[in-house]
């Protein structure tokens, strides 16, 4: 239950009587309490107000016995504190008292922007006086960051959700399927040739999170928001690469060494570009990679891949039934993808600004086209060109929410959570519509003999 806390703060204005005594002293005197503190702290998540009093002395200029007066604030960090209203409360002798409604946001400290304004009829108001140099501190909230991922409460708990239980087992048998693709030949070639392996982690961990960075920056994204698109465009290739690689005519092989070789890679990548962009963007949070989700990353590929190789070689007619529903099963965990990123993400993407959503419906659209550009300045074949461009635009998201969910207090990583849902669900919902665009050339512009078979 959110509390209200009411910071009163007395601030006094004194004007000079003559000129005499402004050439000894400033014109006016700004202070909060007894000015002997230039910072306050405010609790996380609560609503409250500041008590602004003004004070001058009658006669202060000539002509005038009384000023008609406001106050003005403004937060110089909206994503910590944000003004909400400012009342005037009335006078009370040579006083008037002014009501500041606020609310607390992220941790952090933000600097407050005061001015005292003079309202003179038929011309715009004249600041009296204004300072910056006080602030307040947001503190951290009691949640654990590291135990969040356990509250069945949280929205981060994704490794509970339903869907994700009655899919598993469609996961597990579709790898083992593209486990039955797997080319040895292919495999030989591109430890021989490793270009498009290269371009991958290229592509992933160097320009991607630049292109990110320089996006955030265009469109002014709050520090926690860029951070959260930062770090989702350092993430790996995602599972579903090899999947898009399939269902687009790519090369199944490479997308499958590429994912695992991303997924290895980003155990160095990921915090470098963390720490790196973290400077850049002044947050200075611990960031935690999650190596153990990572490490499961790798096993649950390698696993059913291994599984679906050896049955290949073992039990051909069994292959022949894995690779039968490999298409459909397909299909199913797409759509399935796209219901759980809106399920679990629902809440945190209810008050996502226009900026977030525009920045993360580009990342995807931006990675295939690097991809494709890459591999076609590489001479790559056009399987081997679709499968970069796949690789480097579709990125393991979930890592990126798991690094958001155990680096930040739950309010603040929930904001900077809002980069990963939308580049998650723009990059499924896009490549899905590839797909069906693709089925649908090959089925009215193509003879049957050029469709791509399994």
């Amino acid at each position: 239950m959110k509390t209200l806390l009411v910071l009163s703060c007395l601030l006094f204005f004194t004007l000079g009587e003559d000129s005499d005594h402004q050439k000894q002293d400033p014109v006016q005197y700004l202070h909060i309490g007894d000015g002997s503190s230039r910072e306050f702290e405010f609790p996380q998540n609560t609503r409250g107000v500041i008590v602004i009093s003004s004070r001058y002395r009658s006669g202060a200029r000539k002509g005038r016995q009384s000023l008609k007066q406001t106050v003005r604030v403004r937060s110089l960090d909206p994503d910590v504190i944000s003004v909400l209203n400012v009342s005037d409360s009335g006078r009370t002798g040579a006083s008037s008292s002014y009501i500041i409604s606020i609310h607390s946001g992220v941790p952090g400290m933000a600097p407050l922007l005061i001015q005292l304004l003079d309202l003179e009829r038929d011309s715009p108001p004249v600041v009296i006086e204004e300072r910056s140099d006080y602030s307040i501190r947001v503190a951290a909230g009691g949640d654990d960051p590291a135990t969040r991922l356990l509250d069945s409460g949280g929205l981060s708990h994704f490794s509970q959700n339903p869907v994700l239980f009655a899919l598993l087992p469609l996961i597990f048998i579709n790898k083992c399927a593209f486990g039955c693709k797997v080319d040895v030949d292919v495999l030989l070639g591109l430890m021989k040739r490793p270009v498009p392996l290269l371009l991958g982690v290229l592509g992933q961990f160097l320009i991607m999170p630049l292109y990110a960075y320089g996006l955030s920056r265009l469109v002014s994204l709050p520090k926690a928001l860029s951070l959260g698109l930062v770090i989702t465009c350092s993430a790996p290739g995602g599972g579903g690469g090899y999947l898009y690689s399939l269902l687009l005519g790519g090369d199944v092989t490479l997308a499958i060494c590429m994912t695992l070789v991303s997924t290895v890679v980003a155990a160095a990548a990921m915090p470098l570009s963390s720490a790196f962009y973290g400077w850049l963007l002044g947050v200075h949070a611990a960031l935690h990679v999650p190596f153990v989700k990572i490490l499961g990353t790798l096993l649950f590929i390698a696993i059913p891949i291994s599984l679906g190789m050896l049955v290949k070689l073992r039990l051909p007619t069994v292959s022949g039934v894995l690779l039968a529903l490999i298409r459909p099963f397909s299909f199913v965990l797409i759509v399935g993808g796209i219901f759980m990123a809106y399920q679990m993400g629902s809440s945190i993407l209810a008050n996502v600004r226009p900026p977030v959503v525009m920045a993360g419906v580009t990342v995807p659209v931006f990675g295939l086209l690097l991809g494709l550009g890459m591999g076609r300045l590489a001479g790559l074949l056009s399987p081997q060109r679709k499968t970069v461009s796949i690789e480097v635009g579709v990125q393991n998201s979930l890592l990126a929410l798991a690094v958001m969910q155990l680096s930040f207090q739950r309010a603040e990583a929930d904001y900077a959570s809002q980069a990963p849902f939308i580049v998650a669900l723009s990059s499924t919902s896009e490549m899905l519509l590839l797909v069906l665009t693709h089925f649908a050339h090959q089925r009215l512009c193509l003879p049957p003999t050029s469709r791509i078979t399994t």
